[in-house]
């Protein structure tokens, strides 16, 4: 079942997610099990690796409302306005090798590209192997990153960032031409957890699907 994005005031677009109120309304997953909302980190697969250990279960999620050193591929700085986006990212323990990361990539690009189209009615297409855009601007963006564990199955963090209700001046002058937000697309502030509930839920349906047991 699609939610609906209400439109929300500038004001409430810059309110602090809450782990809380994520989880309740999520209800059983196993991506988004447990989560954590930062005020600001690093980055958050910084933040997750932090928090993780040998006994770790795979669908912690950590949120940050702004990154002061966000990356996407290969070394790239990914800019996160303070709360204007949806920064996170998922701690997974993959059935797959540890060289087919691209896998993971691919499914977490179409899972967000499917949810914008599907709550927003935009058209996003997926500039391989990791951006997702709309009317020909970068509005998302994926890093899989994976790490060996000793005496552990191995892991695969996935960090996601979405610009959500970015405005032009938001971005730094040299992206002002390549980079959007799903609010400038659409034409009207969105609300971030609303949106943040649809993308968690069908990350979770499509992983449990494609590389569950």
């Amino acid at each position: 079942m699609a939610f609906v994005i209400f439109v929300v005031n500038v004001k409430a677009t810059a309110d602090r997610l809450s782990a809380g109120k994520l989880r309740t309304d999520l209800g059983e997953v196993t991506i988004g099990r447990e989560i954590v909302v930062l005020e600001e980190t690093t980055s958050t697969n910084d933040a997750i690796l932090q928090r993780t250990t040998n006994e770790t279960k795979e669908g912690v999620v950590v949120f940050a409302e702004h990154q002061t050193a966000g990356r996407g591929q290969h070394g790239k700085h990914w800019e996160s306005a303070p709360g204007k986006g949806l920064w996170f990212s998922v701690l997974l323990r993959p059935k797959i090798d540890i060289g087919e990361s691209a896998r993971l990539t691919t499914w977490a690009a179409e899972t967000i590209a499917a949810t914008i189209e599907q709550e927003l009615s935009l058209r996003a297409t997926i500039k391989s192997p990791n951006d997702v855009y709309v009317n020909g601007r970068k509005v998302a963006g994926v890093l899989v990153e994976m790490r060996a564990q000793k005496n552990a199955p191995h892991i695969g963090i996935l960090g996601i960032g979405v610009n959500v209700n970015h405005t032009a001046e938001d971005f730094p002058a040299e992206l002002r031409t390549t980079a959007g937000s799903l609010a400038a697309a659409i034409g009207r502030p969105l609300d971030r957890h609303l949106l943040a509930v649809a993308l968690l839920r069908n990350l979770d349906r499509s992983y449990r699907t494609l590389f569950g047991p």
